[in-house]
């Protein structure tokens, strides 16, 4: 993807804070391999939101259907640790809060920051998690400069590939993309992969990250380094393990642009963006994986939804490539360059 330039900075950036008035953050335990990312607009973007996994852990969704009254969303918070993570999303509130940022209700200002987290308690320490000191720790390293990739934030405990359990998984992360489509419009996204499936390049369809092949013992399955995860799911042997899998799996992140979009508009690009997940992890939301996608909109140029949507696809194909190619080992679980 080739980089571009942020027009308000004049530096090139191929991340989601290519768009003007999103801060991303990170935070994460090193040790207990878990952590959380947030996602600033303290402005207020329109949100939409797209749950396809059917094993989804949220905060704040409803909020985001068209029908409902709350027309502006100012932070998203990514976080490992299962449910329990998300409570780091109080964190945000409470720094958003300090800086009166949030819906007016009169009486106080409250910040609207919708959640989702994914499970990473199988790897570092099951008893640390990200809490609400940790999502403000984020917000206070939040910064418009292209965020870190790969084993931090919500990304650090991240893992793929776990039908044949997590002794063959491989590391996943968090990643990051974006471009420019055309008279000014920008469309960037943030992905935490955590995925049941395995990683495929969309542009060879090859796997480079997921479950790797059982070589020894009475079970031999794969003839390369993967063992190619719909391969061993058809199998009699897949058949038989599947449901013993790992349920611990999720893909969640933020598609964010600079068009101008309704709430209906913004529901639409997520659910468009999830392509992207589709184009780049082999099998897509199952009922083992928490798939969620969230649109922040900030509202400045007109734009054809149809090509907002088609491309918000391709840098979440993107940002889910690049999340695992920097992923680094941990845990005993290996990354790309362990291998």
């Amino acid at each position: 993807m080739t980089n571009v330039k942020s027009a308000k900075s004049g530096k090139s950036n191929a991340s989601i804070t290519l768009i003007d008035g999103i801060r991303v953050g990170h935070a994460q335990d090193k040790e207990s391999i878990t952590g959380c990312t947030v996602i600033l607009c303290g402005k207020g973007a329109v949100g939409g939101v797209d749950q396809r996994g059917g094993a989804p852990g949220t905060r704040e969704t409803d909020a985001l259907q068209p029908v409902h009254l709350v027309d502006k969303v100012h932070a998203v918070m990514l976080a490992g640790g299962s449910a329990f993570g998300l409570d780091a999303a109080s964190g945000a509130v409470r720094y958003l809060e300090e800086k009166k940022v949030g819906f007016n209700v009169g009486v106080a200002r409250v910040p609207i920051v919708p959640a989702a987290i994914l499970f990473d308690l199988g790897i570092g320490s099951s008893k640390r998690r990200p809490d609400a000191e940790m999502g403000y720790q984020a917000c206070l390293n939040a910064s418009s400069s292209a965020p870190a990739e790969g084993s931090v934030g919500a990304g650090a405990g991240a893992t793929v590939g776990k039908i044949l359990g997590m002794g063959q998984a491989m590391k996943g992360g968090i990643g990051t993309a974006a471009m420019e489509i055309g008279a000014g419009v920008q469309v960037g996204a943030l992905v935490a992969v955590n995925a049941f499936g395995d990683i495929i390049d969309p542009e060879t369809g090859k796997i480079i990250a997921g479950a790797r092949s059982l070589k020894k013992g009475p079970i031999k399955i794969g003839k390369d380094s993967f063992a190619d995860t719909l391969r061993v799911m058809k199998s009699l042997v897949g058949r038989s393990i599947l449901g013993f899998a790992q349920r611990g799996n999720t893909v969640i992140g933020v598609v964010a642009t600079n068009a101008k979009l309704d709430k209906q508009g913004a529901t639409k690009v997520a659910r468009m963006a999830t392509n992207g997940i589709a184009r780049s992890i082999r099998p897509a939301n199952t009922m083992l994986d928490g798939d969620t996608l969230f649109t922040l909109a900030t509202g400045k140029r007109k734009a054809d939804i149809n090509i907002v949507g088609a491309f918000a696809a391709e840098v979440v194909a993107e940002a889910v490539v690049r999340a695992v190619r920097a992923a680094k080992g941990a845990g005993g679980i290996p990354g790309i360059q362990d291998l």
